[in-house]
């Protein structure tokens, strides 16, 4: 079971529990079709993105069970700008093992903000819950994606070849893990 104390705080970035106050950002970046370019869902207009933000993020902040996520606003300390999200799911109780995701705004690509925010998950799911294993995934073509899991120590376990049709295309997924040993081994002293 996992119920952080929130704010989060990174040394650029505060993670915090999603509020209804966060439409209009949160609208701003998941209406991009370069955003939602490699997920499940089509650019949201301003009802879809109340209906997600109230139904999937909102009120998910802690992790009582197995399937249960922690899904958070990611915003930057020194402008209070909301640039992103980030997730902490309990996939296994029985396997101890975790899924991290993410989505940022492409403004704010390239400065880091995206690896700071899931180090941060990481260090959530193995020191605060000890989970054994924390799993990533990504559509295949989403290289920023790929190079950002393994610059946080996350290894290649799987490249799944036109594992889904999504969009009206087979797209492949690769599948990235860490284990928390290894994650214990490459933290800084």
């Amino acid at each position: 079971m996992l119920k952080p104390t929130y704010p989060l705080e990174t040394p650029r970035l505060r993670l915090r529990p999603f509020t209804l106050g966060d439409l209009t950002a949160f609208h701003a970046i998941y209406s991009r079709p370069d955003v939602v370019r490699y997920l499940y869902t089509e650019p949201l207009d301003l009802d879809g993105a109340r209906e997600s933000l109230e139904r999937k993020k909102t009120g998910r902040t802690e992790l009582r069970e197995e399937g249960d996520a922690l899904c958070l606003a990611v915003e930057r300390r020194d402008t209070g700008e909301l640039i992103g999200d980030c997730m902490l799911r309990w996939a296994s109780e029985a396997h101890s093992g975790g899924e991290i995701g993410w989505v940022f705004d492409p403004a704010h690509h390239g400065h880091g903000y995206a690896t700071e925010a899931a180090r941060e998950l990481l260090r959530l799911g193995f020191a605060e819950m000890r989970l054994h294993r924390i799993h990533a995934s990504c559509d295949a073509r989403n290289t920023a994606s790929a190079r950002m899991m393994e610059r946080l120590g996350m290894r290649r376990e799987a490249h799944l070849v036109e594992n889904e049709f999504v969009k009206g295309e087979w797209t492949d997924e690769f599948v990235y893990a860490l284990l928390r040993r290894e994650w214990e081994a490459g933290r800084p002293s």
